[in-house]
């Protein structure tokens, strides 16, 4: 059988671009080598931060504000919460890129950001530790998303809009043909679609390789901490990220909705490939630098470990994702190279892709992912 779309890779962009193909009427399947809603690439973990203020580029602004009204519209539909706002305080000095990109897109997009010093932010949270020369801006809009609720809404979304799903079967290779593809399975079967969208997280190393895209796979360790206060319950105490002097990436981190403090260094980890990951934590390499760094910021965060895990970044040269149809194939949408900062963008990538797909290009502003930037 023939599908109008194949998406292939069902986490948090391919289930997103799968619910928005099968929404518009398109006949679709999408594939994915794992169980639904799995642990093994880019889309678990419990918590993933959305912020309007984007420090990494104002031109992400238009778009993680379109997904805001999107995470709101799966929330509608699957009957749950998947966001929510607990604002974001981010600290650094002045002149670091976390305060100063926020200032840039703040002001370029008339955004709502709080200017705190010290001593407004002991009055808040009395317990954080500054250090000399830090400040902070507070995001009332930022908070944070659950991704396997939003996973598992994205994929029962577009099983009730007639997509089928095929999970434990991998896409082995694809070609092109006169009437648009044919991949071949893990399991022996073929499928043949007029269009193609590949949204392989980690896994996309090799393609985008291909085409001249540098990538890197980075090893990120994700802890969670029971704490020793209850000055960081979700109630009363915001998302976080920090650059501070001293720390091998910013620390950012989630207060406790019950299952303990989240944190993790952001883009710090070993270089690895999908397919040779280390999944064994180590806790003296892996997480007592985090626990370290934590108690340093929010003494008593870090009382006991709870569990930690890995969780792979894939990085692109500048950082930014890559979100375009491939350079030989008009009728192949590409999306991937998400940086360890994509997620919050899920619902918006998932209704760009299905537009690069069906409509063989997106209302939204994406230049800037273009792949031709590598080129220049």
């Amino acid at each position: 059988m023939g599908y109008d779309v194949a998406v292939v890779g069902l986490g948090g962009m391919g289930s997103a671009i799968l619910a928005h193909c099968a929404a518009r009427g398109a006949s679709v399947i999408g594939l994915e080598q794992f169980a639904p809603v799995h642990d093994l690439g880019s889309s678990h973990g419990k918590t993933r931060m959305i912020r309007k203020a984007y420090f990494e580029d104002p031109a992400y602004v238009p778009l993680v504000l379109r997904a805001y009204e999107l995470w709101r519209e799966l929330e509608h539909a699957a009957g749950e919460a998947i966001l929510r706002i607990t604002g974001v305080l981010s600290v650094g000095e002045e002149a670091s890129e976390i305060i100063q990109g926020t200032r840039r897109a703040a002001t370029e997009h008339d955004l709502s950001v709080e200017s705190l010093s010290q001593r407004e932010v002991k009055a808040r949270y009395p317990t954080l530790e500054l250090w000399k020369d830090e400040i902070a801006l507070f995001e009332s809009d930022g908070g944070v998303l659950n991704p396997e609720r939003a996973v598992r809404a994205h994929l029962k979304l577009a099983e009730s809009s007639g997509a089928e799903m095929r999970f434990g079967v991998a896409m082995e290779s694809w070609h092109a043909t006169d009437k648009g593809f044919d991949l071949r399975l893990s399991d022996g079967a073929q499928v043949s679609a007029s269009k193609l969208v590949l949204a392989l997280g980690p896994w996309f190393q090799e393609t985008l390789e291909s085409l001249g895209v540098p990538i890197r796979v980075q090893r990120n360790i994700q802890a969670w901490f029971l704490p020793g206060t209850h000055a960081y319950d979700a109630s009363g105490f915001p998302a976080f990220l920090i650059k501070r002097r001293g720390l091998p990436a910013p620390l950012y981190g989630f207060p406790d909705f019950g299952d303990g403090i989240k944190a993790a260094f952001h883009g710090f980890g070993d270089l690895t490939d999908a397919k040779h990951v280390d999944r064994e934590v180590d806790p003296a390499r892996d997480v007592e630098p985090i626990a370290r760094a934590l108690e340093q910021w929010m003494p008593g965060a870090a009382k006991t470990l709870r569990e930690a895990k890995p969780c792979m970044y894939t990085l692109t040269s500048d950082e930014h994702f890559v979100v375009d149809h491939h350079p030989d194939h008009a009728n192949l949408v590409l999306c991937g190279g998400f940086s360890g900062h994509g997620f919050k963008f899920a619902p918006v990538v998932g209704e760009i892709g299905a537009e690069l797909a069906l409509d063989g290009e997106s209302h939204h502003g994406i230049g800037f992912l273009s792949l031709g930037r590598f080129q220049r």
